[in-house]
């Protein structure tokens, strides 16, 4: 019988990410006191900006007009106190075994083979290259997205339990490591990417509290996630992300940043997040096209199903898919 990709195929996520929470504290003080940092409402009003067209474009009368009109906004703003001058964001990761078994599969041959497959990935290759990659993107706090841009320097604390004993690995600037090439190296870092690989591998329980303290001045605005407005009757044109009134950042977003790990595909400039078609939607592009059969479902599928093995930057490629989860099913619905 040939054997046929599974019509029910899911994995759960192997790296569980928290959301991340926003305090603030003053850096000058010899025993800082952090503080929740929290959204409020700020009503502006606008100038009109976007691109004319038509008969506005062409006459000097219409669009002084338009810009007499009022035109008011409400958003949401969240900035550090006036006597506040660093952000402390804190989150946390629980790092999961990795042995190639769906959550779901509806085909027992199809899932025998590809545990097979995994098992002799993690057996002749396993799992550091990516432990590395993950690590460094936890280190060099691109998860902080904007927040980084803006900061002059940031700390970095990763705290794990191993056997009863807390241990440490301190970045003291993140800012300095690299958000497009992986080749740092530092104890710090291979103490995180132990960590990671040990979690993935299952021979211990890992849970990664993560903090990062980025000084950005006084009063300075800061930016948690921004809510994706569902309702048209929304009167705010900018919501955003608070738990219990500590603006947040989503587990998402964090976790998009952390899995940047792939300079894998054709003509790779920089590292992209690990998704099935190599999707970036903030540049509109999909860098691993069916056509170029660098896709995820072309690699897995030549892999599983007729054995062809991948290079190896594609195999691990199509683990981190697998470890970042999802629904992989072949429905036969177009």
């Amino acid at each position: 019988m040939t054997l046929k990709t599974a019509s029910v195929l899911a994995f759960n996520r192997k790296l569980d990410i928290s959301d991340g929470f926003f305090w603030q504290l003053d850096s000058n003080d010899e025993k800082p006191v952090a503080s929740p940092v929290d959204i409020r409402e700020k009503s502006v009003r606008g100038t009109i900006s976007n691109r004319l067209k038509g008969a506005m474009a062409s006459d000097p009368s219409k669009l002084d007009a338009k810009i007499e009109s009022p035109n008011p906004q409400t958003v949401d703003v969240a900035t550090l106190d006036h006597d506040k001058d660093t952000l402390r964001v804190k989150w946390s990761c629980k790092v999961l075994p990795f042995d190639g078994k769906p959550s779901v599969c509806n085909d027992q041959a199809y899932q025998t083979q590809l545990v097979s497959v995994v098992e002799e990935y993690l057996n002749d290759v396993g799992v550091s290259e990516l432990a590395k990659r993950y690590a460094a993107n936890i280190a060099n706090a691109r998860w902080l997205w904007r927040n980084r841009l803006g900061a002059e320097a940031i700390k970095l604390t990763v705290a794990c339990t191993l056997d009863g004993k807390q241990a440490e690995a301190v970045i003291e600037d993140a800012k300095q490591l690299s958000l497009v090439d992986f080749t740092a190296q530092s104890d710090a870092l291979n103490t995180l990417a132990t960590w990671i690989e040990q979690g993935l591998k299952g021979q211990a329980f890992i849970l990664l509290d993560i903090t990062a303290e980025a000084k950005v001045g006084y009063g300075q605005e800061v930016y948690p996630s921004q809510e994706l407005i569902l309702e048209t009757g929304e009167d705010k044109s900018k919501v955003l992300y608070s738990i219990n009134s500590i603006a947040g950042m989503h587990s998402q977003k964090i976790g998009n940043a952390i899995r940047t790990i792939d300079t894998w595909y054709n003509a790779a400039e920089f590292p992209i997040a690990a998704e099935p078609y190599g999707a970036v939607t903030t540049l509109g592009t999909a860098f691993r096209q069916p056509k170029q059969k660098q896709d995820f479902y072309s690699l897995l599928d030549n892999w599983v199903l007729k054995g062809t093995k991948p290079d190896l930057e594609q195999q691990h490629y199509v683990m981190a898919v697998l470890i970042r989860g999802g629904v992989f099913g072949a429905s036969g619905k177009e």
